[in-house]
């Protein structure tokens, strides 16, 4: 029995851990995982074992501010809220004041609740604002600059998560992240990087170029980045809360530069923002309780659909042709329907009934079955069942509390615009809306007119924060970033802990495929998979792109018999896990 408080379980070289994960996973070979890890750095994979607390989250500094709370006697709210500003702070690349997301809560007692701090669209805002004279898309229009930026949610959300829910107050939780900004951190190898392949989107905007490009003298690993004036904004939150976000100081700096690039969001638009606390949506899957996320996400009814379809089935060999045959299929037909159906529910009819159904389920199921792969699909009809890319934090605390937190500005860096005097940076989330029915997003999603822009609607999302229980008892806390393949991602990672019994450091570790129906193509990383499975695929038609990394997911597993938790940071990421 380990000891108690922090330790690492696993640590091994490289060529040590690709042994032992490809007897786990039989298809997994040598030489695609040694291309993985070429792809990017070496990797010593580990998990973090802890009897009490643990947090995981996409950057180590944010990481460590969640454990830092968990010490100071905070609870599982806490740390999550700490860590969210936290990586407002380290990892400008998603981590924010100006975007939005999804935080679900399940408290010890077995209670659970659903935060939705997801962005609005503007009272301006209408269902053609990004089409030309003749009815086109306007390239970039709804990607980069202020018109692409939707009513930010995130400080409403951790706010409303804390004052309910929280045990040490928004004031001392936020002392990590206003400590990190006042007094800076070392620029990480991956910071400085990231921030250099952006100066095309950040160079646009002279507050983003000064603050994040120092003008063209880019930081370099091991500087110091300090943020004065973003930690004056976090102090200015600290001290009075939300109101000085959103009819404050920090609210007139947000107009002040929408009216400088031509955005539309006013002080009534932040004014009028509320958070929303929504029930979780719920589903089974082979004896297994799933939490997850509720409309305006389309992450949980996607993910259950699949579930669904797939619970019965022999799904074979993890990464075998028929396991990837199953599980493609499924997303297929599930992501089909995404496009037909799904939007905010407080402002349109969607079928979640009917698309969580499992008769529904079944149908597709025994299409499934018989139809060749190669075979064309559409949106199924779910309504006669209907009866009466972004960063993820996991953390559980000692009394069993947890959180499943997903956050976005949607496009790294999000619109490339940062709030005048306030330091921080805006999303582009109005990409997310259908800007034309039929015609793709950034991230390839079709989308219907169920999705369409209207003001104070809330844009479709695929953020799928998600948690598993089995009588009763906690058994995952996961989720991811990445865009369209978050749905899918979270759906992998379940499945190779509830079916193939792969301990959380392998599932999360081993290769990804994603399909999301249109375009028609089946994406796999280039690592992981075997040459014969890859060929049986592409013979029964698939379409195979592939890419370096897909998703990435930050989870926890909780040992029901021994409370203990297991981190896990996805070595595709920066991230890292914290237990104690």
């Amino acid at each position: 029995m380990p000891r108690a408080g922090s330790l690492e379980r696993g640590r091994v070289l490289l060529l040590l851990s690709l042994r032992r994960k490809a007897r786990a996973v039989a298809s997994m070979t040598l030489l695609g995982v040694m291309s993985f890890a070429a792809a990017g750095r070496i990797f010593a994979f580990t998990t973090v074992a802890a009897r009490h607390g643990m947090v995981v989250s996409g950057e180590p500094l944010a990481s460590k501010a969640g454990l830092e709370i968990l010490k100071a006697g905070g609870n599982a709210v806490d740390a999550a809220v700490a860590v969210g500003f936290a990586l407002a702070v380290t990892h400008p690349f998603a981590g924010n004041l100006g975007g939005g997301g999804f935080m679900l809560i399940r408290l010890a007692n077995g209670r659970s609740t659903f935060i939705d701090y997801r962005e609005e669209a503007p009272g301006a805002a209408t269902p053609t604002m990004y089409l030309d004279a003749r009815g086109n898309i306007v390239p970039g229009l709804s990607t980069v600059g202020a018109l692409s930026v939707g009513v930010p949610g995130t400080v409403a959300g951790f706010a409303l998560a804390e004052r309910k829910y929280g045990r040490l107050g928004l004031k001392r939780v936020m002392q990590p992240a206003i400590r990190l900004a006042q007094k800076g951190f070392p620029v990480s190898y991956w910071l400085s990087q990231s921030l250099k392949s952006h100066a095309p989107l950040l160079s646009k905007f002279s507050e983003s170029r000064r603050i994040y490009l120092r003008d063209g003298d880019f930081y370099r690993p091991g500087e110091i980045f300090r943020q004065p004036e973003l930690a004056k904004t976090l102090r200015r939150i600290a001290e009075q809360g939300p109101k000085a976000f959103y009819r404050g100081p920090i609210a007139r700096d947000i107009v002040a530069t929408m009216e400088k690039y031509h955005g539309i969001i006013t002080r009534k638009d932040l004014a009028k923002y509320r958070a929303i606390e929504r029930k979780p949506l719920r589903g089974k899957f082979r004896g297994y309780d799933i939490l997850t996320a509720p409309s305006p996400s389309s992450g949980g009814v996607v993910l259950i659909e699949m579930l669904n379809i797939l619970a019965p089935l022999d799904l074979g060999p993890p990464n075998s042709y028929r396991s990837i045959h199953l599980i493609a299929e499924a997303m297929r037909r599930a992501y089909a329907d995404r496009a037909a159906y799904l939007g905010d529910a407080d402002f349109v009819s969607v079928p979640i009934a009917g698309l969580t159904s499992p008769a529904y389920a079944a149908k597709l199921r025994r299409e499934i079955l018989r139809s060749p792969p190669d075979a064309p699909i559409k949106a199924g009809n779910p309504l006669p069942f209907e009866g009466p890319n972004t960063t993820h934090i996991s953390v559980v605390d000692s009394a069993g509390n947890a959180v499943s937190n997903t956050y976005t500005l949607n496009n790294g860096y999000g619109s490339g615009v940062t709030a005048a005097r306030a330091g921080f940076l805006l999303n582009d989330e109005m990409d997310d809306f259908t800007s034309k029915p039929g015609a793709p997003n950034m991230y390839g999603l079709i989308q219907s007119q169920a999705n369409a822009i209207a003001p104070g609607k809330r844009p479709l999302s695929a953020m799928t924060p998600t948690m598993a229980t089995r009588h009763g008892k906690l058994r995952l806390v996961l989720g991811s970033p990445g865009g369209a393949t978050i749905i899918n991602t979270v759906l992998e990672v379940l499945l190779n802990v509830l079916v193939y019994k792969m301990d959380i450091r392998q599932a999360v570790t081993a290769p990804r495929f994603h399909d999301q129906w249109m375009p028609d193509k089946l994406y796999m990383e280039r690592w992981g998979f075997s040459g014969d499975t890859i060929s049986r695929l592409k013979a029964a038609g698939y379409r195979i792109v592939f890419r370096a990394a897909m998703g990435q997911c930050e989870a926890i597993e909780v040992d029901p018999k021994t409370g203990w938790r297991f981190g896990a940071a996805d070595p595709r990421s920066n991230g890292k896990a914290e237990g104690y």
